[in-house]
């Protein structure tokens, strides 16, 4: 194990444990915030290392259910704290982290890949069912409740809350019985003989075990570290002048940063099916594992919970579907498809800043 994969966690962990004691100076936000991409870098190491001994769909698993248990867990905490922004904020970051994933994720996968491959395939059998199950969850939890009428605008009554929750937990349970049991067949790569990291002997169990405590304490310690610096980002998007939903954008792209390095990383060595094991996991895990959180939260400490879109976001939000509709589904990509993506994801985060 290189020293530096278990040296970033380790300084880190004791940067947000004094930071958490002492306050966080301006010279501390810096420490942090390198150590900050440090951990991040060090996640996906230790996450690849754990992905290449269980073999796939298990190793992209860890690392999805992984950030999503702590995303959700740091949307809560602020949740709790309250603030003008709490309300939005599941709403926001769930918003966000679809956005970040269908395009940003998926769109610099397959341009990086298209560029470097010209053409690239995956298994449309396995992509296609988490994709409907990503288009129902995210239709339950971000769409509906703009429709219906036994609560406020945006919001839902706390049966409906309960149900949507349970509804959105039961997607994201079938979905890995299928992607690690059922149908493991259609989450496995295609044959790639010129992939030499998908030939290396895979490394032992002390190896993993040692890389799976340490790809934890990494999230924690990025999740920790991200939440210290929060009020330093609220401080900057408030002196910027831009709106609070910035700040959900800034939480999902700091969470799912190792994954997105993961996945391109795959999708340079030609390993596409990863790619979409990642994006669209990880997709399914952020709403099946957070609304429920965020709904029992609201429905035990009767928080108010705001989950409906706004209009533009809507339009932003169907947009993004029908374009992945198409996208994933022949199974094959080139990097016309990822300019698109791409193009979305510029136009969601634009529109985010000049609403």
């Amino acid at each position: 194990m290189p020293r530096w994969t278990w040296l970033v966690p380790v300084i880190s962990s004791v940067l947000l444990a004094a930071a958490m004691v002492s306050g966080v100076g301006l010279v501390l936000e810096i420490i942090c915030g390198a150590a900050l991409v440090a951990s991040v870098f060090a996640a996906v190491h230790h996450a690849e290392v754990v992905a290449h001994r269980v073999g796939e769909p298990f190793g992209t698993l860890v690392l999805a259910i992984s950030v999503s248990v702590i995303e959700a867990s740091l949307i809560l905490s602020m949740m709790l704290a309250g603030g003008d922004q709490a309300p939005v904020l599941a709403r926001d970051t769930i918003y966000a982290a679809v956005m970040i994933i269908c395009n940003g994720v998926v769109g610099i996968c397959v341009l990086v890949g298209g560029l470097a491959h010209r053409e690239q395939s995956f298994r449309v059998e396995g992509a296609g069912a988490g994709f409907a199950a990503l288009i129902a969850m995210t239709a339950l939890s971000l769409v509906l409740p703009d429709f219906t009428t036994s609560s406020g605008y945006a919001t839902y009554s706390g049966s409906q809350l309960g149900f949507v929750a349970g509804a959105c937990l039961a997607l994201w349970a079938v979905f890995v019985f299928i992607q690690t049991s059922r149908h493991r067949d259609y989450f496995l790569p295609i044959a790639n003989p010129s992939d030499i990291e998908s030939h290396a002997p895979p490394p032992s169990d002390r190896e993993a075990w040692a890389s799976f405590g340490l790809l934890v304490v990494s999230l924690i310690v990025v999740v920790g570290l991200a939440k210290v610096l929060s009020p330093a980002i609220e401080r900057s998007v408030s002196a910027a002048g831009a709106p609070t939903a910035v700040i959900g954008i800034i939480i999902a792209m700091l969470v799912l940063l190792p994954e997105t390095i993961a996945a391109v990383q795959a999708a340079r060595a030609n390993r596409l099916q990863t790619s979409m094991n990642l994006a669209i996991g990880s997709a399914l895990a952020s709403i099946g594992l957070t609304v429920p959180v965020v709904a029992v939260a609201a429905i035990v400490f009767q928080l108010p919970l705001v989950l409906g879109l706004e209009p533009k976001d809507l339009v932003m939000l169907t947009i993004t579907l029908m374009v992945s509709t198409v996208t994933l589904g022949t199974g094959r990509t080139h990097l016309m498809q990822g300019a698109v993506h791409l193009v979305l994801f510029a136009s969601y985060l634009f529109l985010a800043l000049v609403p």
